[in-house]
């Protein structure tokens, strides 16, 4: 039995495109009849195997002798069948980061990661997410209507960056236009290159004129990372900070707007808001498939061959709904793999629920009547092979008054920050449309 069809075979299941956007839980029901793992297709002509099943999962995730991170294993790209522009390339590719490596370089690596984020205090970190979060409110709260991902989820982890990281607010548009772009594999070389150029500014502006922020301790840091190991370790802490908790935000806030555990008057529900958190990292994690490894060798897992250096893709959201778990109680049940597992666990997960729950805590607190405009059947997902992602989040409540301003009032101005770069005027409608449009014209106080 060959675990690797060719190309355009039916049984490489796409995990591109709408469908799977749309409904990725009837696509990872087709894939458990193959067993714990089943071909899919990443990408136009991007071959993997995805890990569907929990136990598996969970032994990819714990075997580093047997399952490599280093994707320069991954015989496809070395040998030029999945070509560099490939949408998912820049996701999978080798950086020199925690990321990406093993053995000693990883333990490295993830110890300047850690060492330098455990010097933020949960109570520093609450009050950055306090201050943005209010600050993105009082924008939207005297109007009744607003897109709380664009408007909300998607500018929040943004805010939080920039003062973690030391980061001139025109660099964070950037980094996070370029990160998204990479998710969505549309126009990923591009987007790719935006993230590293702007990664390469920031690095040489904290050489220069280090701070009391996470990029300056990384830079102070014993395990002494050079500047190409700087630029990458940033890329996988952007990566892990913004697009995954802004969808987090936008997952959870959809949960406690549409489930009939959490919907109506919210402040009375029968759930708190972490066991809403624990609900969708179980059911919708905001990384749905990720965690890529190669086998260091031929290996067999469940009857099913594993080539070497074929990439074993793990699915965190189809793992944590195995049929094979047993019960369904998930209250109070932090066991899913959300944050993956073993040595490679994320390290943030603590700071990532902390601004989630504060996040949304302080939405419900300022806006307690907020309702969905539609049914939740009739939200968009964003397409691409790695991330459970809203296209969009359109909600409507009894405006709030916030204090100076008349209810029903026009948008506040943007606070003080300071300007991104320069560039042609952008068209300035009330509510721009694409999602970089919105946060360009936040930065202008439109």
């Amino acid at each position: 039995m060959s675990a690797v069809p060719p190309p355009g075979c039916p049984a490489h299941q796409s995990l591109h495109g709408t469908e799977f956007a749309t409904d990725p839980a009837a696509v990872y029901r087709r894939l458990r009849e193959a067993g714990p793992t089943a071909p899919v297709e990443l990408a136009p002509g991007v071959r993997a195997t995805l890990v569907i099943g929990y136990d598996a999962a969970l032994h990819v995730l714990r075997s580093p002798e047997t399952f490599s991170k280093d994707p320069r294993r991954w015989n496809d790209l070395a040998d030029g069948t999945v070509p560099m522009d490939s949408p998912v390339v820049p996701m999978m590719m080798y950086r020199p980061n925690a990321l990406f490596s093993d053995g000693e370089e990883h333990v490295r690596l993830r110890g300047a990661i850690t060492d330098s984020l455990a010097r933020v205090g949960p109570g520093v970190l609450r009050g950055y997410v306090e201050r943005g979060a209010d600050t993105l409110i009082d924008r939207f709260a005297p109007l009744g209507t607003a897109d709380l991902l664009g408007e909300y989820a998607q500018v929040l982890p943004l805010l939080v960056f920039n003062h973690l990281f030391g980061c001139p607010a025109g660099h964070g548009v950037r980094l996070v236009e370029g990160m998204s772009g990479i998710f969505d594999g549309v126009d990923a070389e591009r987007a790719n290159e935006l993230l590293t150029t702007t990664l390469i500014d920031l690095v040489a502006l904290k050489r220069r004129c280090p701070g009391p922020d996470v990029t300056s301790w990384l830079m102070e840091h014993p395990a002494a990372l050079t500047d190409e190991e700087m630029v990458h370790t940033l890329v996988v802490l952007m990566g892990a900070g913004t697009e995954p908790q802004q969808n987090l935000i936008a997952n959870g806030l959809r949960l406690l707007l549409s489930d009939d555990r959490f919907a109506g008057d919210l402040s009375g529900g029968s759930l708190p808001v972490e066991d809403a958190l624990d609900e969708v990292l179980w059911t919708d994690p905001p990384i749905a498939n990720y965690a890529v490894h190669y086998p260091r060798h031929d290996v067999e897992y469940g009857g099913t061959p594993l080539r070497a250096g074929h990439p074993l893709v793990v699915s965190l959201a189809a793992a944590n709904t195995d049929p094979a778990l047993t019960g369904d109680r998930r209250t109070g049940n932090r066991a899913h793999l959300a944050w993956s597992a073993g040595p490679h666990n994320c390290p943030a997960q603590g700071p990532a629920r902390l601004i989630a729950a504060v996040a949304v805590e302080k939405l419900l607190d300022r806006v307690p009547d907020v309702e969905l405009k539609d049914s939740v059947e009739r939200l968009e997902w964003r397409p691409g092979p790695f991330h459970r992602a809203l296209v969009a989040l359109p909600v409507s409540f009894p405006p709030v008054p916030v204090a100076g301003r008349p209810k029903g009032g026009t948008r506040p101005q943007a606070p003080t920050l300071p300007e991104p770069p320069a560039g042609p005027p952008a068209p300035a409608p009330d509510r721009p449309t694409g999602g970089w449009a919105r946060l360009s014209a936040w930065w202008r106080g439109e």
